[in-house]
């Protein structure tokens, strides 16, 4: 079903706005991957706070001008397929995994910022931990020395208050 210019320019703009609202882009091309695991992997993304937009080139060139990912440009070839997240590791990481599981499912390059990344680059990236698992190690760490010191706090104060028992126990 082809588009009108209207919903060409609507498609374009959407893009558009996704791009700039993201630091992480990953360009695939999902030739040969079936429609029930595209929509898992859309599914998948979006638990993860991404998201997959499948595009004709010409519209996707159009949509990353003005953003930090006009780089991507050359890129933009056959049938390719855009995931994209604000979290920089997020879109990386579930397409990486999917591409592990899906030989024809292939990840072309992408782009953090203003970094183009070649397709090891994306791999790396998707090795490292989402921004929620660091706040969770972040918080762990955080909560773990406030713990000690609470126990360290208490301390005298119960000892204080055995004393005062013991001593009210006594009578005197």
């Amino acid at each position: 079903m082809a588009l009108s210019r209207a919903e060409k320019e609507q498609e374009v703009l959407k893009l558009n706005d996704n791009l700039k609202n993201s630091e992480m882009v990953v360009v695939t091309h999902y030739a040969g991957t079936n429609v029930k695991d595209m929509t898992r992997l859309r599914t998948e993304l979006r638990e993860n706070g991404a998201s997959f937009k499948v595009t004709k080139n010409t519209l996707a060139k159009l949509a990353i001008k003005g953003t930090q990912f006009e780089y991507l440009e050359d890129f933009l070839s056959g049938p390719t397929g855009i995931a994209f997240s604000a979290d920089p590791v997020a879109a990386a990481k579930v397409t990486q995994k999917f591409a592990d599981d899906h030989k024809k499912f292939v990840i072309l390059g992408g782009g953090l910022g203003k970094e183009v990344l070649d397709v090891a680059g994306v791999e790396a990236l998707s090795k490292l931990p989402s921004l929620d698992e660091l706040r969770g190690k972040l918080v762990g760490l955080l909560q773990a020395p406030a713990t000690k010191v609470a126990g360290v706090i208490q301390a005298p104060a119960s000892q204080l208050a055995r004393v005062v028992g013991a001593y009210a126990a006594t009578g005197e």
